[in-house]
């Protein structure tokens, strides 16, 4: 077996050797697709080009524009679409358009709601091999790819690959109708998202639609469920996501690792810092269709509408009393559980608010 694998290797560096790729025409990769079916010496099955050269990772097909090589001419045909921007698989449902048909097909499990690959351990199930084969690390709970810089480790390469350009700062992905760019390929498709205003994630309790799937999973954890099971081990603050409680826990350490470039303020979340920097440019993104009031934030404008809309949605059970802001509503009932959870580090003295801490700081100082 080893003397077939050894000539057979010695034969496939026949038909092309890597410094000769860029010269092979295609045309020559046509006619050995028309060759008759061969078998392959070390896998047995047939084939209408050498398979060998997949078992000698022979890579004889590049692309001429990136110098990507593939074992397959057929991958590499598929893999031009992307410099061709070529999409010519498209959804009948939504009318987003891919490169590939198996991208399409694994696309329309969204609007089918199948999830054929079940988790064994957990029973959860998933659209793609590939997500599961991630997910069953987790119960594994190796993590054998480590970062150099931060010791940060991942399950998969890709997400250390991707968890590098927090260090390196590198934006790869650039969206082509604002320029605005992305760490990792999943952000730029998700912001892609927002130019076409197409929301095909609807909520089944209230109507409400979504352009992210994301945002139809913190939408039903916030508003339509009471389930907080993330409890904060200081202050007994409940969240209904993992990832909230998380960024809370940073409010109790005083850790503030973002540090605006302009002033020099520090934040806890980098979110914070992206929301500051606006103040600096003085641009407001987001403006009132209604009266043309414009806001730093888009949470702010969707707090802003109900005021045109007179919407109450967030209402008191004790007292009956209505907010549209569900913060203003937990602001509210600390007035009947007398809860004070900011302190003044000076003299002790405790508020139900933020902003009263903050006034009162400038007592002392």
């Amino acid at each position: 077996m080893e003397e077939n694998i050894s000539e057979k290797r010695h034969a496939t560096s026949k038909v092309v050797h890597s410094s000769e790729i860029s010269k092979v025409p295609l045309e020559h990769f046509d006619a050995q697709l028309n060759e008759n079916p061969q078998d392959c010496e070390i896998s047995g099955k047939s084939f209408r080009n050498t398979s060998s050269s997949t078992h000698m990772k022979e890579k004889p097909y590049a692309c001429n524009v990136c110098s990507k090589a593939f074992c397959w001419r057929n991958v590499l045909k598929t893999h031009l679409r992307i410099h061709k921007k070529e999409k010519p698989y498209v959804c009948k449902v939504c009318s987003q358009a891919f490169t590939q048909n198996g991208s399409l097909k694994i696309h329309l499990r969204i609007h089918t709601k199948e999830k054929p690959y079940v988790c064994e351990v957990c029973s959860q199930a998933f659209t793609q091999s590939g997500s599961l084969k991630s997910h069953l690390l987790i119960h594994s709970k190796e993590k054998p790819y480590a970062c150099e810089i931060c010791n940060k480790r991942f399950y998969r390469r890709s997400k250390l690959t991707e968890h590098l350009r927090v260090h390196t700062k590198e934006k790869p992905y650039g969206c082509d109708v604002c320029s605005k760019t992305f760490t990792q390929r999943g952000h730029l498709k998700s912001h892609f998202l927002t130019h076409s205003k197409e929301k095909h994630y609807v909520c089944n309790v209230c109507g409400k639609a979504f352009t992210l799937i994301t945002d139809l999973k913190r939408h039903s954890l916030l508003i339509h469920t009471e389930e907080r099971p993330h409890v904060c081990e200081v202050c007994s603050k409940t969240f209904a996501r993992s990832g909230d409680l998380k960024s809370h826990l940073l409010t109790h350490s005083k850790e503030k690792p973002h540090t605006c470039e302009v002033c020099s303020k520090t934040f806890s979340l980098s979110g914070h810092l992206k929301y500051h920097l606006l103040t600096h440019s003085k641009e407001k993104p987001h403006a009132c269709e209604v009266c043309n009031k414009a806001f730093y934030y888009k949470s702010s404008l969707k707090s802003h509408l109900l005021t045109h809309s007179k919407e109450k949605p967030h209402i008191c059970e004790i007292c009956g009393k209505a907010f549209t802001e569900r913060g203003k509503l937990i602001i509210h009932l600390r007035v009947h559980t007398k809860e004070k959870p900011y302190s003044c580090d000076v003299c002790s003295k405790a508020f139900s608010e933020s902003c009263n801490l903050k006034r009162h700081l400038r007592i002392h100082s």
